[in-house]
C-alpha cells in the first residue's frame, strides 16, 4: 500500500534500523521502546491487522513468530514477549500488521 508507513519502510523508501530480513519479512528496532529490546517484525505482505490474516496466511504467520524466536536468541533473551495489537482499541497505530518482540527487563501482567 502507498500509504502505508511500514511498507515504505519495507521498500526503503523511510529508514529504519534493520535487524533482520528475509524474503517474508522484515524486522527492525521500534523508534519507541518500551524496553531494552523492542524490535517489530513485520510480513512484507501487506495485511492491516491479525483479524484480517485468511487461512493462506497460516505459514507467513508462523515464520514471523519464528524470526522473533531467533531475533532473541541472538541478544541472549530467556524471557520475553510478543505482542499483536489488533485494532486501535487495542494499542495498534500502524495498520500494517506487526509483531513485537521486547525483552530485556522484567515484565509485569496485566500489560496495559
Amino acid at each position: 500500500m502507498s500509504d502505508c508507513l511500514f511498507c515504505k519502510i519495507i521498500a526503503g523508501d523511510i529508514s529504519s534500523s534493520k535487524v533482520y530480513e528475509d524474503e517474508k519479512c522484515y524486522a527492525f528496532e521500534d523508534i519507541n521502546p518500551a524496553a531494552p529490546t523492542h524490535v517489530l517484525i513485520i510480513p512484507k505482505k501487506h495485511i492491516a491487522k491479525i483479524a484480517d490474516a485468511s487461512d493462506d496466511d497460516t505459514l507467513l504467520l508462523g515464520h514471523i513468530n519464528l524470526v522473533a524466536s531467533k531475533i532473541a536468541q541472538q541478544r541472549d533473551l530467556n524471557d520475553y514477549r510478543l505482542v499483536v495489537n489488533n485494532g486501535a482499541g487495542a494499542g495498534q497505530s500502524v495498520f500494517h500488521l506487526h509483531l513485537h518482540l521486547i525483552g530485556g527487563r522484567t515484565m509485569s501482567w496485566p500489560p496495559g
